[in-house]
């Protein structure tokens, strides 16, 4: 799988400044909403045939990694 960094991009003027993915209008925190409302990676994937399973990865590794962090600075 890519690094998240080469996949996950953020511009000021798309989705609010929001974590998008590879610059197109999905976020990663809809792959999230998605998966935690059910959806199984095959299904997103089907639904968005722009989307890639290492963009679905890529999601998830952004949002573990920011995870990560903010229990860091808690701690």
């Amino acid at each position: 799988m890519k690094d998240y960094k080469e996949i996950i991009t953020i511009e000021a003027g798309k989705r609010g400044g929001k974590p998008t993915i590879r610059g197109m209008r999905i976020s990663v925190s809809d792959i999230l909403n998605w998966l935690a409302s059910g959806m199984t990676i095959p299904e997103i994937l089907s639904d968005f045939d722009e989307l890639t399973q290492d963009d679905i990865f890529a999601a998830l590794s952004y949002a573990a990694d920011r995870e990560n962090k903010i229990y860091q600075i808690a701690v």
